[in-house]
This record gives structure tokens, C-alpha cells and sequence, in this order.
């Protein structure tokens, strides 16, 4: 079966992690990388799908911690340091309970979810992974709509910050604590919207990636690369994670993960540190030739990717992806869908990062 059969029946699928339809698309790629060559591991795990749920809380908690606040910014009567120290104090609260529940500690009654990672390699130690995430969600915003949320959540929490150490060398003014209420009500109802919504097929995200990161299978000379195809992405990169704390990994191998490669925008190279940096620089020498506008960044605030959890093994990890304001007002809902997308992006990225320019792994 070629790829563009084996793209068509994954783009059909709504592959939210740890659902028959999830493990249906990993049994498709795992029999297509087979094919050609490689050895195939799943490395099975368990996750908690309360941990998107994660968010929402802390944005409703934000809400009631600022009509809690609101008597401690303006009465006369109580002391001018309570309303620090309730902020403080709540805030860290808050941040322990989504903590835990993001990181799947608290279940918050939902039973766990079984998923797996695709390790596929040469039967040689790999020195470079190409990664793809397969899972999809839809929630009751696009991620367009999650970056909103993030960014007003941030702003609430920097007023309310603030405004409490003001509180220290008097009252504050109705029309401040009225501003600060309005907002952090605002930041817990978008947060809110994070919940599961539906179902997607995620054809953007993020099935452009799995199909670029088969197409760089196809194209690899290199015995020394693998291709990691990792689930539960959308619940806290899980299956990211479970590959750093179970691989060995070292300053000496590099990350590609390949993440929502739409046919219009900047090819964007997100890096989280020195060394991801010198690998974008690395990478942009084989991607230049494609004429796309190439932009080197950091991660942004609100997104998460596969490649943040394997940098920090101090691995060189970077993400790649094609995308713009039109691409997140989609990604995350049920429009994400294979109408009206092409894969050209996909295939030339997916070739472009395993084609072989001399010098680009020693300079590494």
C-alpha cells in the first residue's frame, strides 16, 4: 500500500487517543513502516484523560480567587497585607491542583485510557528520530481560540498580582477591582471551552506530520535515523514523555518532530534552547531549496509540542511546522478535515529533512 492509500485511510479516522479508531491508524502505520524495512516496537502505556481538564480549572479557580480577593483589595478595615497574602497563597494552591491533575495524578473519576507509542528503527541504535504525533482531539475552542484563552488567563493573573502589592500602600479604586474581576471571570470562561468537543480527524493536526514523517521513512538512506510515532500528544505530550524516561538519550541525538504542516504560511522551526537553535540552522540548509519562507523561533506561550519533553534529556529537539492564524482557528475543532488540503508540504518537508547535504550531522 503507498503512502498517498495509507494517508487517505488515516485522514479518515478521528484518532483521539486511547480510542478503537486511535489503535486502528497505529496498526495502518505500523504495517506501512514493516513494509519498508524497519523493526517496529509499540511501547505501550497508560494515561489519564482527565489531565485536559487541567486548564479549565485553573481558569475557573482564577475566577473565584479574584471575587474571593476583591473584600481583601478594597476594605479599609482588613489588614493591607491580607490581600497579598491570599493571592499568594491561593495561587499556589491553585497551581498544585492542576499540576496534579495535568500530570495525571488526580483522575477526577475518569478511567485511566491505554495507548502506545510506534518506535520503528534499522535494527540500529538511532542517532536521529523523525517525530509525528497520530492522536487528534476537538475541543470546545481551536486552538486559536486556546491561545486567546492562555494569553487573557496570563493578563488576569499579572493584574490581580499587581493590584495586590498596590493594596499594600492603600485601597484601590472600584474601577480597578471591576477591571480585574471582569477579567479573570473572562480568562476562567475561555478556559473553560477547553474541554473535550466532538471529534476530529485531525487532518492538519496533526496527519500532515505522521505522512511527512513516512515520507522521510521512505526517503532515508541513513540506517542511524528512526521514526517515533507518538500518541497522546494531546493530553500533556505523554507519549513523548514516556519515550524520555524510557530511552536512553543524550546530547549526541536529535529530535525532528514534524507538527501540523499546512499549505500556507512560514515553515516555522520552533527550538527550546542552544542546542535546539543550532540544529534549526542545520535544518534550514535542507529546507532553503524548497522555496518556502523559513522562520527560526522559540516556543510560543500556550503550545505544546513533543519536542519540549525530549530536549529536556539534552537530546537537540526542534519542531517543524507550516501553519497560520487560519490553520489554529481550525486545528482542534471537527473542520479539521482532509477537504481542500494538500500534502505537498508534508512530502517535501518529510523528504527535505533526510536528504543528504554533506557536513550537516558533523556540524551538529
Amino acid at each position: 500500500m503507498g503512502i498517498e492509500e495509507v494517508g487517505r485511510q488515516l485522514l479518515s479516522l478521528p484518532r483521539e487517543a486511547g480510542t478503537v479508531e486511535a489503535e486502528r491508524a497505529r496498526e495502518l502505520i505500523r504495517n506501512h513502516l514493516t513494509g519498508l524495512g524497519y523493526k517496529v516496537e509499540v511501547q505501550k502505556f497508560s494515561f489519564s484523560p482527565a489531565s485536559l481538564q487541567a486548564f479549565p480549572i485553573f481558569g475557573a479557580g482564577l475566577g473565584g480567587l479574584a471575587l474571593v480577593l476583591l473584600p481583601f483589595l478594597h476594605t479599609e478595615t482588613l489588614p493591607s497585607w491580607a490581600a497579598l497574602a491570599i493571592w499568594v497563597a491561593g495561587l499556589l494552591a491553585l497551581l498544585v491542583v492542576v499540576t496534579g491533575v495535568g500530570l495525571g495524578w488526580a483522575p477526577l473519576g475518569e478511567a485511566p485510557r491505554e495507548d502506545a507509542n510506534l518506535i520503528a528503527t534499522r535494527g540500529i541504535a538511532p542517532t536521529r528520530w523523525i517525530v509525528a504525533h497520530l492522536d487528534t482531539k476537538a475541543q470546545g475552542h481551536s486552538m486559536a481560540g486556546r491561545l486567546v484563552a492562555v494569553w487573557a488567563t496570563v493578563l488576569a493573573s499579572v493584574v490581580l498580582t499587581v493590584l495586590s502589592v498596590v493594596r499594600l500602600s492603600g485601597t484601590l479604586p472600584v474601577g480597578w477591582l471591576i477591571l480585574a474581576a471582569g477579567l479573570a471571570l473572562a480568562s476562567g470562561y475561555l478556559a473553560g471551552r477547553g474541554r473535550l468537543s466532538g471529534r476530529s480527524l485531525g487532518a492538519r493536526d496533526n496527519g500532515t506530520g505522521v505522512i511527512a514523517a513516512l515520507f522521510a521513512a521512505e526517503t532515508i538512506a541513513d540506517p542511524h535515523t528512526g521514526i517515533l510515532i507518538t500518541s497522546a500528544e494531546e493530553f500533556g505530550l505523554v507519549g513523548a514523555r514516556v519515550f524520555a524516561r524510557h530511552m536512553p538519550v543524550s546530547g549526541d541525538i536529535e529530535f525532528v518532530n514534524l507538527d501540523t504542516l499546512d499549505e500556507e504560511g512560514k515553515l516555522y522551526l520552533v527550538s527550546h534552547d542552544a542546542r535546539g537553535e543550532r540544529l534549526a540552522r542545520n535544518l534550514a540548509a535542507r529546507l532553503t531549496p524548497l522555496g518556502l519562507p523559513i522562520r527560526s523561533r522559540r516556543l510560543p506561550l500556550g503550545i505544546f509540542v513533543d519536542s519540549a519533553p525530549l530536549a529536556r534529556t539534552g537530546a537537540r529537539s526542534i519542531t517543524i511546522g507550516r501553519l497560520t492564524w487560519r490553520t489554529l482557528r481550525r486545528i482542534h475543532t471537527p473542520g479539521d478535515t482532509p477537504h481542500d488540503l494538500s500534502l505537498a508540504t508534508a512530502e517535501q518537508v518529510g523528504k527535505a529533512i533526510v536528504s543528504e547535504v554533506p557536513g550537516l550531522m558533523a556540524s551538529n
